[in-house]
């Protein structure tokens, strides 16, 4: 089975090569195609970004697509920055960006309310526009500095407190065990699994 990964991330798309390495898909990124556009993250939940992403590149690659939305929210700010994650510090902001943007916001927010949870909804559609979503969460707390050089995005300023540890500073082995990402992917990997024994092999990638 060949699986096409919306994504244009290098961290994201190594992660859940890693995870479904072991598997039996053929995993694509985009770039495997020519002139695949950009798809315009504008919806007001990760639901509905991951479920746009997966439906347009499917219908263009005519292949089974596997997309994410994730994001950060943080308890003291509401649940920000949320579906913004990649871009709070404005357009085009890198990671570094981000990170001094959610470290100034936090500034004067004590140890014992900087709780906050990674949040990840993936979707699986095939090119005739059937979707299932999947859904993972990481609970953890922010830190005042980063630690680690490993991962990407917020992954030096997230403590994974039964590790003691931030997601940066964790063997890859270990975070996608434990991430949010590697929940939502194992709950993918299951279904795909449970489909293909229900329908034969010859349909294990139909809903």
């Amino acid at each position: 089975m060949e699986l096409v990964i919306a994504t244009r991330n290098a961290g994201k798309l190594r992660e859940i090569r890693h995870l479904l390495a072991d598997v039996g898909i053929e995993v694509l990124g985009m770039d495997s195609f020519s002139a695949l556009p950009e798809v315009v993250e504008d919806g007001e939940t990760f639901a509905a970004n991951a479920e746009k992403k997966a439906r347009t590149i499917a219908a263009l690659t005519g292949r089974p697509v596997l997309a994410d939305d994730s994001g950060l929210e943080v308890e003291a700010l509401d649940g920000a920055p949320g579906v913004y994650s990649a871009r709070f510090a404005g357009p085009g902001a890198g990671d570094e960006d981000n990170n001094r943007k959610l470290l100034a916001t936090l500034a004067d927010i004590p140890k014992s309310r900087r709780q906050a949870a990674f949040r990840c909804v993936m979707a699986y559609c095939l090119p005739s526009g059937d979707c299932r979503l999947f859904e993972g969460r990481l609970a953890g707390l922010i830190l005042d500095a980063p630690r680690g050089d490993g991962g990407f995005g917020y992954d030096p300023l997230f403590l994974v407190p039964d590790h003691e540890k931030t997601l940066a500073e964790l063997p890859l082995e270990v975070k996608n065990r434990i991430s949010h990402r590697g929940q939502a992917l194992r709950e993918v990997i299951a279904w795909l699994r449970d489909t293909s024994a229900s329908r034969g092999p010859a349909s294990g990638t139909q809903l």
